[in-house]
């Protein structure tokens, strides 16, 4: 068969190892998760016998990640001619080696049904042998134990289990560095890639990562350098990722609220209040998508009734909402309101479900700009990757500048 294959030499390597565990931390751009991808559809393609999970936090989010690049690394790689050597579900994401049967699915472990399923798993042929965690950091060490745990048994002469995950670094203290980089193992595989190592980067993403390294240094150590970031300088701390009743009846009030984006994210997000203390219940979170399409997205998701909180500066978006039948309301950006809703964020406690990911990335990197000359930060956020935090100082409007109490008990109202 005619095989495109285009890969990076620093993969070389860790692509040849047979460790368990395969720990590929890298910036944005590296090539890690491409590189990934290419490998599975190979090896899978060698190798009978062999199966393999793909794994995210929130399942629904391997269609755009996982799926799309398996899927991309067999429309490369084979061209035309895909169809005589994969077989593609797309309705229901599965993707299976014409030749020997190997099969790729892809799973999620957001709540306790969803881990539940990972212990059911079965294959025509073979057992599941290969596990890819993308964005790894979306995961807890209690998510990884229950998915190790599903390597086990013999296998045939020459088989091997193996675990990879690709990650951009973004806490120093994420589980996922003590466990596997700060204390030595031979079944680990570690690594580290930069888009520098990349050599299918185009010029203008160069560009693009030489502004971020002059807005945000220290964002550009993770996501340029692929180094782990550091907590100090984090704008907010009072915040627990943990699963929570998401029942309406259950808070104070909900709304809605809306940062608008497009070459940036465009993040929708409905917020619980309930004694004070702030529940992130869900978000949705894309890119370069219009305001029909993400309506579109978010019908059935969000509830119309609740008030939604938008960005003032964008009229004709809230006006596009108000006539899908939200209550879209743009917020009064007054004079250091941005200072006085970080202010009360940070005196009220912030529960975010796992299934906000995107959220939990923000929150985590979220930090104040920093003058490198004194090494002191200043009272002014990193204007950067930063839209669901602005969703978040959105949706407390009403909460902030009422009376207190006010607003209790109208979840079933809407809000005010």
């Amino acid at each position: 068969m005619n095989v495109t294959v285009k890969a990076n030499a620093c993969f070389r390597k860790i692509d040849q190892s047979r460790k368990r565990y395969i720990v590929m931390k890298g910036s944005a751009g590296s090539g890690k998760s491409v590189d990934t991808a290419q490998h599975y559809i190979l090896r899978l393609m060698k190798d009978s016998g062999r199966n393999l999970l793909c794994v995210r936090k929130a399942d629904v989010t391997n269609r755009d990640s996982t799926f799309a690049e398996l899927q991309g690394a067999i429309f490369r790689m084979f061209g035309a001619q895909y169809k005589k050597y994969w077989y593609i579900n797309s309705s229901n994401m599965l993707l299976e080696c014409k030749s020997n049967h190997n099969q790729i699915i892809f799973r999620g472990v957001n709540d306790e049904k969803q881990r539940e399923k990972l212990k059911s798993i079965t294959f025509k042929r073979g057992k599941l042998t290969d596990v890819w965690i993308e964005e790894a950091t979306e995961i807890t060490q209690a998510d990884f134990e229950i998915i190790d745990d599903r390597l086990r048994g013999e296998l045939p002469p020459g088989q091997f289990y193996q675990i990879r995950m690709t990650f951009n670094p973004v806490s120093a203290h994420h589980w996922i560095k003590a466990q596997f980089f700060d204390r030595e193992d031979t079944d680990v595989c570690t690594h580290q890639s930069t888009y520098h190592n990349n050599r299918f980067i185009d010029a203008a993403y160069h560009r693009r990562m030489q502004r971020r390294k002059e807005v945000d240094p220290e964002g550009y150590r993770v996501y340029g350098l692929g180094e782990w970031g550091e907590t100090e300088g984090l704008i907010l701390k009072n915040y627990v990722v943990e699963d929570f009743d998401r029942s309406p009846e259950r808070f104070d009030y909900v709304v809605n609220a809306q940062d608008f984006g497009f070459n940036h994210a465009n993040c929708v997000g409905e917020v619980g209040f309930k004694d004070g203390e702030l529940y992130l219940c869900q978000e949705l979170y894309v890119y370069e998508m219009d305001t029909e399409e993400i309506i579109q997205l978010a019908e059935g998701k969000f509830n119309k009734r609740l008030r939604m909180w938008c960005d003032s500066a964008e009229p004709d978006r809230i006006k596009m909402w108000q006539k899908a039948g939200y209550r879209a309301k743009g917020v009064k950006k007054e004079l250091n309101s941005v200072h006085a809703q970080i202010d009360y964020l940070k005196q009220h406690k912030i529960h975010i479900h796992p299934s906000c990911v995107n959220t939990i990335k923000e929150i985590q990197q979220w930090k104040w700009k920093k003058d490198e000359r004194t090494n002191t930060y200043l009272d002014e956020p990193v204007p950067f990757f930063d839209d669901a935090m602005a969703m978040l100082r959105y949706a407390i409007e009403q909460e902030r500048k009422a009376p207190a109490r006010l607003n209790k008990n109208k979840s079933l109202k809407g809000g005010l």
